[in-house]
């Protein structure tokens, strides 16, 4: 029964469809459509974000990667700062803020709940999943955390806190979470630099790219579930 049950979950894993590009793709649509119906395009100027960012000065690039370094401290979505990093100081200096910002804010999440409120966070994170996380750790070491960060499969805020909780030293975990996040962060930095291009209506070769980056991205995870499923599904029939 058991070898029936986990192969039909296989099958069924097989039938799906990865959804998320579709919905990505419809909802970047609507944006489209709505800004021009709206005839907000006029707003959503490139020049006019970067003086108005500029009007900080110096200070305006230590602004963004203090707020990106907070989020994950503090549970707060990281993709809308993301995207704003793009707009604002385009696809290089885009990247070199938000890993830095992301780095900073995954290390300080790790920090605490290594040495700041361990056992608080170890209360709240219980469970057979965060119980297999520190065993693969153990036996594996950065590796887990370079595999997660590729292939997301917990959520990113409470992840960093797990890591804390392990064994794994400080210095194997933020250079594997900072070349691990690099993928993702280019991918999102490339998109959203062209992204009010989109919104207006003209579609460059620059996001084209951020496009088929940001797929990519959605599809790691997709695909990589299917994988396990299908050979979840074969091993239970042998």
């Amino acid at each position: 029964m058991s070898r029936e049950r986990n192969h039909a979950v296989a099958a069924g894993g097989r039938g799906k469809t990865p959804w998320q590009p579709v919905v990505l793709i419809a909802l970047l649509t609507a944006a489209v459509a709505g800004v021009q119906l709206s005839g907000a395009s006029e707003y959503l100027q490139q020049d006019r974000l970067k003086v108005l960012i500029a009007s900080y000065g110096t200070l305006a690039p230590f602004i963004y990667v203090l707020i990106y370094s907070l989020a994950p401290v503090l549970f707060l979505p990281a993709l809308p700062l993301t995207l704003v990093g793009g707009i604002v100081f385009g696809p290089v200096w885009g990247v070199v803020y938000t890993i830095v910002g992301a780095t900073i804010g995954a290390s300080l999440a790790f920090l605490v709940a290594r040495y700041a409120a361990r056992d608080w966070v170890a209360s709240r994170l219980t469970g057979p999943k965060w119980e297999r996380l520190q065993s693969e750790v153990a036996l594996h070491g950065w590796k887990v955390v370079a595999f997660t960060r590729l292939i997301p499969a917990f959520p990113f805020n409470l992840l960093n806190y797990a890591f804390g909780l392990t064994k794994i030293r400080f210095a194997h975990y933020v250079l594997a979470s900072f070349v691990c996040m690099l993928p993702a962060t280019v991918a999102f930095i490339v998109f959203s630099s062209s992204l009010l291009d989109l919104l207006s209506g003209r579609v460059s070769p620059a996001a084209l790219a951020g496009i088929g980056l940001v797929l990519a991205v959605v599809l790691v995870p997709v695909c990589y579930r299917r994988r396990k499923a299908s050979q979840g599904g074969l091993a239970a029939t042998e």
